[in-house]
C-alpha cells in the first residue's frame, strides 16, 4: 500500500495554518499536545529539539520535525528539560527580533472534530528529517515559495498555503520513509491496500480474511494488533476520513460523497459523521469553508 498516500490523505483532514517565528538570545518553548498534525522547519540559525522520551537532538538550518498526532515537543537555543520550558504563545504575542539567531516555520493541521487517524498514530511521536536536497532539488525553491507565501494575506491563500505545506510534507515524509521502511504485516498490507482502494465496497470479516489468508478470527486479532482497531471499526474510520476530506477540499453533494464511501444513502452517513466527528457534514464543511480564509 501506498503509506505516503494514505499518511497525507489522514494529515489534510485538519486545518492547515503556518507562521514564521525569529528568536534570538536565549529562548526556549514547549509546545503541548494537540489533536491534529504540526511541523517545524528551521530556515536559518540552530536550535535544539527537545522531547519527553530520548536526549536533544541539535536541529541545523534546512532541518523540519514533524509530530504526526501532534505529540508534546519543545524547541531551545540548548539542550533543555522539557519540563522545563514555558508553553509556547501566540506568534503575534512573540518578539520577532532583527537581527535574530534563528529562524524557523511553524505550521500544524488542526482537527476541530473527530480524532488522529490510525495512520498517523503508528508512525513516531516526533521524526526528525534532515532533506537531502542532492535527492530532492525541488526542495529549496518549494521552501522559498512557502516562505514567501507566509508574509502574503490576500485571494488564494487559504488555497496556496495548504498546498504549499502538502507538497513540504510529501517531499519530507517520503525520504523519512525510504530511511524508514514500512514494517508492515504483508497479510495485513494486503488488506488495507484493498480497503483504501475500494472503501466503498461492502466488506466484509470473511472477505477481508480471505484476502489475508487468514481464519476470520486469527484476522481480526492480527488486524487489531496492527491497526489498533478491529476491521469494522477501520473500515468506517477509513470512509469517514475519505468524506470529511471530500467536504473540506470539494463542492461535492453530499449523497454523492456518501456513493463514494459506502454509504447508501446520504442520511446514513450523516448519522454516521455526526457520530464520528460530532458535527453535521454541512457544519463540518461550513466551517472548513470559513477557516479557508480568502
Amino acid at each position: 500500500m501506498d503509506v505516503l498516500s494514505e499518511t497525507l490523505s489522514s494529515i489534510r483532514i485538519g486545518r492547515a495554518q503556518a507562521c514564521s517565528v525569529r528568536q534570538a538570545g536565549a529562548w526556549g518553548w514547549r509546545y503541548p499536545s494537540f489533536s491534529g498534525s504540526g511541523f517545524h522547519l528551521v530556515t536559518a540559525g540552530e536550535a535544539w529539539l527537545v522531547t519527553r522520551g530520548g536526549p536533544p537532538r541539535h536541529l541545523k538550518t534546512g532541518d523540519v520535525v514533524f509530530t504526526p498526532a501532534g505529540a508534546e515537543h519543545g524547541l531551545s537555543h540548548a539542550p533543555a528539560a522539557l519540563t522545563g520550558l514555558p508553553r509556547a504563545v501566540r506568534e503575534e504575542d512573540l518578539p520577532q527580533p532583527d537581527p535574530a539567531d534563528v529562524e524557523f516555520l511553524c505550521g500544524a493541521y488542526w482537527l476541530d472534530h473527530g480524532q488522529v487517524s490510525p495512520q498517523l498514530r503508528s508512525l513516531p511521536d516526533v521524526i526528525a528529517v534532515t532533506p537531502d536536497h542532492a535527492r530532492n532539488p525541488q526542495l529549496r525553491p518549494l521552501l522559498d515559495l512557502m516562505r514567501a507565501h507566509l508574509a502574503e494575506t490576500g485571494p488564494g491563500t487559504g488555497v496556496t498555503r495548504p498546498a504549499l505545506l502538502d507538497l513540504m510534507l510529501t517531499h519530507l515524509l517520503r525520504q523519512w520513509l525510504q530511511e524508514n521502511p514500512d514494517p508492515l504485516d504483508a497479510p495485513i498490507a494486503r488488506v488495507l491496500s484493498r480497503i483504501h482502494a475500494a472503501p466503498d465496497h461492502p466488506w466484509t470479516v470473511p472477505d477481508l480474511s480471505a484476502i489475508a489468508g487468514l481464519s476470520r478470527t486469527a484476522f481480526s486479532e492480527r488486524f487489531t494488533t496492527v491497526t489498533g482497531q478491529p476491521p469494522k471499526r477501520y473500515l468506517t474510520g477509513r470512509r469517514l476520513a475519505d468524506a470529511a476530506r471530500l467536504l473540506r477540499e470539494t463542492d461535492t453533494p453530499l449523497s454523492a460523497i456518501a456513493r463514494r464511501v459506502g454509504y447508501s444513502t446520504e442520511f446514513a452517513l450523516s448519522n454516521a459523521f455526526r457520530r464520528e466527528y460530532g458535527i453535521a457534514p454541512g457544519r463540518f464543511r461550513a466551517e472548513a469553508a470559513l477557516s479557508a480564509g480568502p
